[in-house]
């Protein structure tokens, strides 16, 4: 896939993610946890789930990077120690 159609999966990707999980990211980093999105999800479905691939601008692409991209933010909050607490 091309450098522009990532840098526009990603970005998509990231926005959806941060909606989902209701973080309140940049703009740069959004586009960055998208694009790290997609290599996550895009490696899992390949090379584990044996299904789909991240290889363009596509419906199946933008799922696969934002179901990625939810599980990178989902780390990332686990390693700030920002996870699923419950308020006292």
């Amino acid at each position: 896939m091309g450098f522009i159609a990532w840098i526009v999966v990603g970005a998509i990707a990231g926005f959806l993610a941060n909606q989902f999980m209701g973080s309140r990211e940049g703009l740069l980093m959004m586009v960055v946890l998208g694009i790290v999105g997609g290599l996550v999800g895009g490696y899992i479905a390949t090379s584990v789930l044996k299904v789909g691939s991240v290889d363009g601008i596509n419906i199946e692409s933008i799922v696969i990077a934002t179901l990625g991209a939810i599980l990178v933010v989902f780390v990332m909050n686990m390693a700030k120690g920002g996870g699923m607490r419950r308020s006292r």
